[in-house]
């Protein structure tokens, strides 16, 4: 008899294949639809699933299922990611790259803006060999933030690594660097720019789904909880910084990742974005 766990482990899989199977008929893509659904509902083991498409995150709020969790605060987050604290991906080298670049030009004040437990800060640190006077901010939700400080304590001797309470702290900063975390914030980066005082004059942007001509919501199971996630327009993410005065300096695109949002052909992205951005 198949076990609870083993149930757990291969849902994405059946997942997978429910979707696969029912998106070529269109009345079995209705019954297929709402299985889907049903089974979307439920906690797992193994990768990230994706259902729906909504016009703003109340929305996609309002359609988490009740029978788990709907942010990274209660999901218990602070155990993921360990194992990228020694290592980066292929995506994140040309974010390596302007993170060396501008601590050569003697930028020392980094925000970073849900940095989990510090994870870029440990990964890059293997390739840059971090200058004296360096301050790297983190925020995140808080219970993931406690566990990035206690965990500092005996990983980061050189206490370089801080953690911030509120958002506001980005202002004043010298770099706001952010990698695999708008999707999943109620507020886009612009609209987190424009209530600063002293906007950060350097962004990075790394890791973020984008689309060509519309922005949508869809949900993730991330196996713990169900979340909200933010797909942009990138034309207009692009023309809203420019707005607060920002020009585009360097984009890259990785096809390290790409989302598929089963039922719905016309969400398909096929890569996720990078920008640099310089006030």
């Amino acid at each position: 008899m198949e076990t609870a766990r083993s149930q757990t482990h291969w849902l994405p899989q059946k997942l997978r294949h429910i979707a696969n199977e029912s998106a070529e008929l269109p009345i079995i893509s209705l019954v297929g639809k709402a299985l889907y659904r049903r089974m979307f509902q439920r906690p797992f083991r193994g990768g990230h699933i994706y259902f729906g498409a909504y016009d703003t995150y109340a929305e996609a709020r309002a359609a988490v299922p009740a029978a788990l969790p709907g942010t990274y605060a209660n999901a218990g987050a602070s155990g993921m990611y360990l194992d990228q604290h020694h290592a980066i991906r292929v995506s994140d080298y040309p974010l390596l790259y302007w993170v060396r670049h501008l601590l050569d030009e003697g930028r020392r004040t980094f925000f970073d803006l849900g940095g989990h437990l510090g994870v870029t800060y440990y990964g890059f640190r293997n390739y840059i060999d971090y200058p004296d006077g360096l301050r790297w901010t983190v925020h995140d939700v808080p219970d993931v933030m406690a566990a990035g400080a206690e965990r500092a304590a005996t990983h980061d001797p050189a206490g370089h690594l801080a953690f911030a309470p509120s958002r506001d702290d980005a202002s004043g900063q010298d770099v706001l660097l952010t990698s695999g975390a708008l999707q999943y914030l109620d507020y886009t980066l612009p609209e987190l720019l424009a209530t600063l005082p002293e906007p950060p004059p350097h962004v990075l942007v790394n890791l973020v789904p984008m689309h060509p001509s519309r922005g949508y919501f869809t949900l993730q199971n991330i196996g713990k909880a169900v979340l909200p996630y933010r797909v942009s327009h990138m034309p207009g993410f692009i023309s809203r910084m420019e707005a607060l005065g920002y020009r585009k300096r360097d984009q890259w695109h990785s096809e390290e990742r790409n989302l598929r949002v089963p039922f719905e052909p016309d969400c398909r992205i096929d890569g996720y974005e990078g920008f640099y951005f310089q006030r």
